[in-house]
């Protein structure tokens, strides 16, 4: 139940992941019982759900019978009971533990947990629900926002340093694990879109160098950007922030083709050189931009500088909403457009109204990526605002029984062994609201709350 893979055409493969995305939406209550029963069925036997099911035989069993089966025998979960597991396949445990695909490597999650963070299953599932949601995302975009083919995006993305626990598993955060691998390169392909920078500065491991290099590649590419984007809004006003103070080296380093001495890092100093070469008059019209600029106090940066740009994209929902006034200082007119929802467990839904503000942001459910149960929200106290433990929670429902204006947590069951999970606010910093509208056939959408 995934998308054709389609060699053509950006835009052939766009409508067709479009249409793949509308199909499984008109259906998506049977699309999720579907989903459960793949993740069970590519699961089954593994240790932790034979703690519940011990020898039931579900090979025979109807998706619906085995869905209320699942839900009424699996309790809901917390990291801490799936903690032990994920030790000791940390410790290299190879025995089907929580899946029984190969799990090879281990993501940070970007939240915490009593202060810490947590590692979750990265596997090819992993690697390709992103792929197919980038795609997805970057196919409704370009409905409002047409891009060239063949532009280039200038991203400000990094990956962490990874490292090895004892016994041997690579850990790293999720988009590390994504950057490293071949879906981020297919992802460039199909959108027949590509990064200013190469793998090299991307994955530096030093934020500093990495920032330089990319704002150094955005410029010396500036007129062929078709849209700026990072993982998180902050990465974007950081990295303009830190301009506002090298731009002068950067300017020399395109009029002559050299590269900063701060660029330490051998592999990233040769990757940079090889791709830059002397452009005077670039630098002269960067030059006498910036000097106008700061006289305006950078208002109006990405507009002046990549003039082909669509928008900016970004995660600007929840945490990073603090982060808007100073992006749209620097974006000018220029739209923002909030990135796409979900944890480093999974992702959850897309934006497919690109064109809202991201205040206003909706994220369109999608049902294969695994099965989503929500968990009604009460508040005691009407005027406490958006505390969260003035909350108080109901059973929870499938995505075909949520109610319309309703408020949620959500509980994850995932290919990657996380079963029953209820998403922490660390993962999903503010309640949900459910819009549902019947007449759509992308029938049900996540709204952020903070009410």
């Amino acid at each position: 139940m995934e998308p054709k893979n389609i060699n053509g055409s950006s835009r052939i493969y766009e409508h067709d992941i479009i249409g793949w995305f509308e199909d499984i939406s008109e259906k998506a209550g049977q699309v999720q019982t579907e989903t459960l029963r793949r993740i069970l069925e590519l699961n089954w036997g593994v240790e932790y759900l034979n703690k519940w099911f011990g020898d039931i035989n579900i090979k025979d069993m109807d998706a619906t019978a085995l869905e209320s089966l699942y839900t009424s025998l699996v309790p809901l979960s917390s990291h801490a009971d799936l903690e032990p597991y994920i030790s000791r396949i940390a410790d290299g445990d190879t025995a089907p533990l929580l899946t029984r695909q190969p799990i090879k490597l281990l993501s940070l999650s970007s939240g915490t947990t009593e202060g810490r963070q947590k590692l979750v299953p990265f596997t090819d599932h992993s690697a390709r629900t992103t792929l197919q949601i980038f795609s997805l995302a970057a196919a409704y975009r370009s409905r409002v926002y047409p891009t060239r083919e063949g532009g280039r995006i200038l991203e400000f993305i990094y990956s962490s340093k990874q490292f090895k626990t004892k016994g041997g598993v690579t850990v790293g955060t999720a988009t590390t694990h994504y950057y490293e691998s071949e879906e981020f390169k297919i992802k460039q392909e199909k959108t027949k879109c590509f990064t200013c920078s190469p793998q090299e500065v991307i994955s530096g491991g030093d934020y500093r160098q990495s920032t330089y290099c990319h704002l150094l590649l955005g410029l010396f590419f500036c007129d062929q950007v078709e849209f700026i984007t990072s993982t998180f809004a902050y990465s974007i006003v950081q990295a303009f922030r830190e301009f506002e103070v090298v731009w002068r080296e950067i300017c020399n380093d395109i009029k002559k083709g050299t590269l900063s001495e701060r660029i330490s890092l051998p592999k990233m100093r040769k990757a940079v050189l090889s791709i830059i070469s002397p452009n005077p008059s670039l630098a002269s019209k960067i030059e006498e931009s910036c000097e106008e600029l700061e006289n305006k106090n950078w208002a109006g940066l990405i507009t002046k500088f990549w003039p082909n740009s669509k928008y900016v994209y970004s995660i600007m929902t929840g945490s990073m909403q603090p982060y808007l006034q100073k992006l749209r200082h620097y974006a000018g007119d220029l739209p923002l457009v909030s990135a796409d929802y979900g944890s480093t467990e999974s992702w959850i839904g897309a934006n497919v109204d690109p064109y809202l503000p991201p205040e206003d942001a909706t994220f369109a459910v999608i049902p294969t990526f695994s099965y989503y149960e929500f968990m009604p929200l009460y508040r005691q106290n009407q005027d406490c605002g958006s505390a969260i433990d003035d909350f108080i929670e109901d059973e929870p429902v499938p995505l075909s029984k949520v109610k319309e204006g309703q408020e949620y947590d959500i509980v994850l069951t995932t290919f990657t062994g996380m079963f029953n999970l209820c998403c922490p606010p660390a993962a999903i910093p503010i309640s949900i609201n459910i819009f549902v509208n019947l007449s759509n056939p992308i029938s049900c959408r996540l709204i952020f709350s903070s009410s």
